[in-house]
């Protein structure tokens, strides 16, 4: 049998490493390569990372997100861009362990503490081409105004996980 893959230390050091790079985020994947047919990873994640709402056309299975750490909000939204619906999952008072994702739907995910920690699945092979798709109207990573629209985001996330 081999070392486990994710033990707290190895946490730890991947949480470490998210906080000192540009995109405070890191994955590692837990699976063998892009062409299996389960895509398993974890992510740390901190609550300044920008992840740009996204779909994933290319999936015809559900996404699945786990909190190991932290706490996490997943957004929803409309073709248009809307936020419909902020789902929270890990920390105190989640409304739910494990958040499943149907595929297509216009998503992004915000760490709601420092240190946290998801586990993602999804159907693979992984296809870089469809793999994920950016929303047309949200600006992309490293863009000028993603840092305001990530602020905004987060204060209609927890503006609406407060008020339940």
């Amino acid at each position: 049998m081999t070392e486990p893959h994710l033990t707290p230390a190895r946490l730890d050091a991947l949480t470490d490493q998210a906080r000192a790079l540009p995109r405070r985020r890191l994955h590692l994947n837990l699976h063998a390569g892009p062409y299996e047919p389960c895509q398993r990873l974890v992510n740390a994640m901190e609550p300044d990372s920008y992840i740009p709402p996204h779909r994933h056309v290319g999936h015809t299975t559900n996404e699945c997100l786990l909190a190991l750490r932290g706490a996490f909000a997943l957004i929803i939204f409309d073709e248009a861009g809307t936020p419909l619906q902020a789902l929270q999952f890990g920390g105190p008072a989640p409304d739910l362990e494990v958040v499943e994702l149907s595929p297509a739907v216009w998503h992004t995910v915000i760490a709601l503490e420092t240190g946290s920690v998801l586990f993602e699945t999804k159907s693979g092979p992984y296809r870089a081409e469809s793999a994920k798709v950016a929303a047309p109207w949200a600006p992309p990573e490293y863009d000028p105004a993603a840092d305001a629209y990530l602020a905004g985001l987060t204060a209609w996330a927890r503006h609406r996980l407060e008020d339940g």
